[in-house]
């Protein structure tokens, strides 16, 4: 029977004692309904899974032992990027989701001219303290024990600018240009997903002056959450873990 995966950001060793709170203690005891004695599977982003015996449970508190630790070892080979253009509630949830399931190594949220989302300050920082909740929720259900970081949004310019020496790959439905048939030369690669919109014309003429590379997912049109998890399941069966 699998045992039940639980991340938390604390730190991590054979025979330390851990103590956890709040919900997640909460969901042992009362969801799970877990005993003195039973054992769970912890991580903290470092790569390893580490075994835990509950040596104390309560509704509010579950302490536990660490017994064992081994290198989870079920990373992609590709350092894949997703950028994507931040899209409403649930939708960015979902993107998050399946591509941290995929083997996504980071999201990049982006502010381009047709998304509707704007977030002041407050919001932001909920929002990013929520987005990074969604993806260890999704490193618990897939078995990884790194934790894709999801970077605080950028507006289009701001990250076209930075430094980035991946292959940097933007989605075009009306191209005939197959993600599936082009050659990529090493390990790491950005790929850029409009929003619902898509990208406007200036947009589209700054990126090509940036030579991204313009690929479709075939010819029908994705919407804004389907098409980086597509694109990232189509590089994995090409290059990746798949």
């Amino acid at each position: 029977m699998r045992q039940s995966r639980i991340h938390t950001s604390q730190p991590l060793a054979v025979a330390k004692s851990v103590e956890l709170t709040g919900p997640t203690s909460h969901y042992l005891a009362r969801v799970l309904r877990l005993s003195k004695g039973d054992s769970v599977v912890l991580f903290n982003g470092d790569g390893t899974d580490y075994s835990a015996e509950i040596s104390e449970i309560q509704s509010q508190r579950v302490l536990l032992r660490v017994t064992d630790s081994r290198f989870a070892g079920n990373e992609s080979p590709l350092k894949i990027t997703l950028v994507q253009a931040v899209c409403r509630g649930e939708r960015m949830d979902y993107v998050i989701q399946k591509a941290t399931e995929l083997g996504v190594f980071c999201i990049q949220p982006l502010i381009s001219q047709r998304v509707e989302v704007r977030l002041d300050a407050a919001r932001q920082s909920k929002r990013m303290a929520h987005w990074q909740g969604v993806a260890s929720s999704a490193c618990e259900q897939s078995g990884r024990a790194l934790v894709p970081e999801v970077k605080e949004p950028l507006y289009l310019a701001e990250w076209m600018s930075g430094d980035d020496e991946s292959t940097r790959l933007v989605l075009d439905p009306f191209v005939e240009n197959k993600l599936s048939g082009i050659s990529i030369r090493g390990d790491s690669i950005s790929i850029l997903v409009g929003p619902e919109g898509g990208f406007t014309e200036e947009e589209i003429k700054a990126l090509r002056v940036k030579d991204f590379v313009s690929v479709s997912l075939g010819p029908r049109v994705l919407r804004t959450e389907t098409a980086g998890p597509a694109a990232i399941a189509v590089l994995q069966a090409k290059l990746g873990d798949f």
